[in-house]
């Protein structure tokens, strides 16, 4: 056998190197315009039922469309979003199996630190989908208006002020930690199986605040029936012009109810890629801009490096507010 030594045997191996990598990347090129070539699943982790469900419809819909392929929706909750999201890192890696994501996806890794998958390490961001707006309101009877007053009352008041949430570990529930953690304040936290039997006891001023989606508590704010404080993102909603953010009394406070698309680690960029690509011309298209608005959801696209990026500052964001808060999962 012939041996290789010196700078030429190095320059051999690096220029083989080279040509297998140019021979994958073809491949993988070759599989993105190939895809999908059957069926595509597409995981809910959550139950069926509220946005979530329908924006997995809609894109179910607009994906058949585009593909001319299947796009299966199956439901698979619990464990705070964790069991979905583990069928999906557990799936092959071939862009045939895609998972929905929300804001407790990242969230969960401090929240629930025995989760059986990593999320950075064995999953791929594909994009951002949409956004909804999160909202701090009271019950009428509350002697509050605005956010400067609740957090006045709360200093006045330490441990008196009650807040309702979908349940722990929940976006909103986060939310009202962090509030308490930024602006030195003591709330206790009261949760529920859902916002739905909240709405009652915030009502009769049993419990004095909630925190939820603006979608859902507009109508009862526009009633009058609960008095909004403030936005939990860093703009205000285009629904809600006139109720202004946190940020506008606590510098930098930023939470969203997020939306996104995820895959395996493993997939090939070239798949990752053009599923970005066919899922933002699905996104683009004005009767989804206009259905997604009237559920209360903005859209917000990104690359899959973007989503990626933004998925690792958020854990780091919320492991500091779990450790400091002492949060819990149910």
């Amino acid at each position: 056998m012939m041996k290789l030594s010196g700078l030429k045997g190095v320059t051999l191996v690096s220029m083989l190197v080279s040509i297998l990598a140019a021979l994958l990347g073809a491949a993988n090129v070759a599989r993105a315009q190939d895809f999908p070539n059957h069926t595509v699943t597409l995981v809910v982790p959550n139950a069926p039922g509220g946005s979530i469900d329908i924006l997995a419809r809609l894109f179910s819909k607009y994906l058949q469309a585009q593909w001319r392929q299947s796009v299966v929706v199956i439901y698979k909750p619990g464990a705070g979003t964790a069991v979905g999201t583990e069928f999906v890192a557990r799936s092959a890696p071939d862009g045939h199996t895609i998972g929905m994501v929300v804001t407790s996806h990242v969230i969960n890794p401090s929240l629930r630190p025995n989760l059986p998958f990593n999320t950075v390490k064995d999953l791929a961001g594909v994009t951002m989908t949409a956004v909804s707006h999160i909202v701090i309101e009271a019950t009428p009877s509350l002697p509050i208006n605005t956010l400067p007053e609740l957090i006045a009352y709360a200093k006045t008041n330490p441990g008196k002020l009650t807040y309702a949430s979908p349940g722990s570990g929940s976006a909103m529930h986060l939310a009202g930690e962090l509030l308490k953690t930024k602006a030195g304040i003591d709330m206790v936290h009261v949760p529920y199986k859902g916002s739905g039997p909240a709405y009652p006891d915030v009502f009769s001023g049993r419990v004095d605040l909630l925190i939820d989606p603006l979608y859902a508590s507009k109508p009862y704010i526009d009633a009058g029936r609960m008095k909004a404080l403030a936005i939990t993102s860093l703009q205000r909603a285009k629904t809600a012009p006139d109720i202004p953010t946190v940020a506008d009394t606590v510098p930098g406070f930023n939470v969203q109810s997020i939306n996104g698309i995820v895959v395996p680690k493993a997939t090939p960029r070239a798949i990752v890629h053009k599923l970005n690509a066919d899922l933002i011309a699905v996104l683009n298209l004005a009767e989804m801009r206009a259905r997604l608005s009237e559920l209360g959801l903005e859209v917000v696209v990104d690359t899959p490096e973007e989503f990626d990026d933004y998925i690792r500052t958020e854990i780091d964001k919320w492991a500091e507010v779990v450790r400091i808060s002492g949060a819990k999962a149910e």
